[in-house]
């Protein structure tokens, strides 16, 4: 698939977050008087904006208080968001070889864009990001206009991007904005889940990016 650019999803493909993620909103959880959830359970609770993750952790009874806990999310994970998130093996090795073959670099995520910018600076900061995209301006994936203007912004079709990532909202995504897309199996969901959104391609580990290319 020849490609004049990558874009990556940000948690579950370049950042292993989900400790945090789970931290984060357990103690927000329970800061309400609600039960907290294993870490595990984390994995199919993020990938569609905290709003969504919160509404998913929290018990039917208590979704009159989604707005608290959203609010409650955010102040913990402002002050926990690094404590263990970092880029998952082989990653920093793989965006020296992209940029080494001077291939621009993107990020979408349905993130909120305040902390998706602080986390590609703080952890991802060494590498020149062409784009760097979180929720907020535009819809969360699968819509595909926060892909189109990504596109734009770069100058380049839609054709020309492959998106990189580990829900089947960036396969969705991918589809709906006429983008190759590439499916990681180290992040958050089953590869099950990606193929039943329709992902056949799959890379097991970051550098096999490369040969994709």
């Amino acid at each position: 698939m020849p490609v004049r650019a990558v874009v990556f999803d940000l948690d579950g493909t370049l950042i292993d977050s989900l400790e945090d993620l789970a931290d984060a909103s357990n103690t927000a959880l329970q800061g309400m008087g609600l039960p907290a959830h294993p870490v595990e359970s984390y994995k199919f609770f993020v990938g569609d904006g905290m709003r969504t993750l919160m509404q998913r952790a929290l018990p039917q009874e208590a979704q009159h208080r989604l707005d608290e806990a959203v609010e409650a999310m955010r102040r913990e994970y402002d002050r926990n968001w690094k404590d263990k998130s970092r880029p998952y093996p082989g990653i920093p090795e793989l965006l020296d070889a992209l940029t080494a073959k001077g291939l621009p670099l993107a990020v979408l995520s349905n993130k909120p864009d305040d902390f998706t910018r602080l986390v590609v600076r703080d952890l991802l900061g060494r590498w020149n990001w062409a784009a760097v995209m979180g929720e907020g301006e535009f819809p969360k994936k699968p819509d595909p206009a926060g892909a189109l203007a990504l596109a734009a912004r770069l100058g380049l079709d839609t054709a020309d991007l492959v998106l990189v990532g580990d829900t089947p909202m960036d396969v969705l995504c991918a589809k709906n904005a006429g983008m190759a897309c590439v499916g990681v199996t180290w992040g958050f969901r089953p590869r099950a889940d990606l193929e039943a959104a329709g992902q056949r391609v799959f890379i097991d580990r970051p550098e096999e990016l490369l040969g994709r290319l």
